[in-house]
């Protein structure tokens, strides 16, 4: 009866990932391609420095840096050296997968050994629920957990995550970000929803996918 379930999930997780992943064309390749790279990120990742600085003394902007960075090491040891070696699930794309041959994938790149959980996601919906929790901003966690979601598509879209991998990971981010900000406000006792200027990260962020939609519309017409 468990293995029967389990197999249904694995078809269904497989079946999932074939229509979204098929749901490609020239444009959308550039475009994840390039949305789910690290360092385009970096003046998004700046900003919210820029606001704890501007909000908050030194000593608490240090203490939200270590909890983010504790949040995403957490989050990201806890999928690549926890659960991947004992689960041992290829990537959708990588060539000891069943369904290898039907993924499209971009670039030729197929990703390493073992994919889940998703550290992709793990790492960016833990930073996204940090920002949820620690600014509790209507717009900031509409926009912070929309951006986590579609990086974390862009993963399905290059056939390097399964679905299943990436709502895991999601979870295990959920958790890391719990009990992250949970320590912080043992430490600080700070009223963090008091923070201004937290729009300025969703600004940045979207002055970030601004040029990536540029970027992509260029080199989908060839013009770069």
């Amino acid at each position: 009866m468990t293995y029967g379930l389990l197999q249904s999930l694995v078809e269904t997780d497989q079946s999932l990932l074939l229509y979204l992943n098929g749901l490609h064309n020239t444009f959308w390749d550039y475009f994840m391609s390039a949305f789910t790279g690290k360092a385009i990120w970096v003046p998004m990742y700046a900003s919210i420095l820029y606001v704890l600085l501007k909000n908050f003394n030194w000593k608490i902007t240090l203490c939200c840096l270590i909890a983010i960075a504790l949040t995403i090491t957490f989050a990201d040891q806890v999928c690549a050296t926890l659960i991947r070696p004992i689960v041992e699930r290829p990537r959708p794309s990588n060539p000891a997968s069943p369904i290898a041959d039907l993924v499209h994938i971009v670039n030729g790149r197929r990703g390493g050994g073992f994919g889940f959980p998703s550290c992709h996601a793990s790492n960016s919906f833990g930073l996204a629920f940090f920002l949820v929790f620690l600014f509790r901003k209507r717009w900031l966690s509409l926009f912070i957990c929309a951006w986590a979601a579609l990086n974390c598509y862009t993963r399905i879209y290059l056939g390097l995550h399964y679905p299943g991998d990436l709502l895991v990971g999601m979870l295990v981010g959920l958790c890391g970000a719990m009990l992250m900000y949970y320590i912080l406000q043992k430490v600080t006792k700070e009223n963090f929803r008091k923070a201004r200027q937290t729009n300025f990260i969703i600004f940045v962020g979207l002055c970030t996918t601004v040029g990536i939609l540029v970027y992509t519309t260029l080199a989908s017409l060839q013009i770069i």
